[in-house]
């Protein structure tokens, strides 16, 4: 079984920034990526950026060149530093976790930007 803990998430104003965590634990081997994925109300869950096991990160269009994701593999974690925040930023954002295939996700954790 394995667990996905996200926190960092809260209330902040456009132009500001924000880091979230991931952090997993239990039975972890062959993962394939680690990313973020994000819901805002009304809309579908749709892919942030992810990083795969051999380092190559992808981003969407509306986040490259402001988001960064990082992992500590020692920590089994995984970071997303979000700069230059915007209101449509505005989500749940969850972490995923890929392995052999399957997807593991965190509970999700809010961010909010205000204009």
């Amino acid at each position: 079984q394995v667990q996905l803990v996200e926190s960092g998430g809260g209330l902040v104003q456009a132009g500001g920034s924000l880091r979230l965590s991931c952090a997993a634990s239990g039975t972890i081997s062959r993962v394939n990526a680690m990313g973020w994925y994000r819901q805002a109300p009304g809309k579908q869950r749709e892919l942030v950026t992810q990083i795969t096991s051999g380092g190559r990160t992808n981003y969407a269009d509306s986040v490259r060149g402001r988001f960064t994701i990082s992992r500590d593999n020692a920590k089994n974690t995984v970071y997303l530093q979000m700069n230059s925040l915007k209101p449509d930023d505005t989500a749940v954002y969850y972490c995923n976790l890929r392995m052999l295939d399957y997807d593991y996700w965190g509970q999700g954790t809010q961010v909010t930007v205000s204009s």
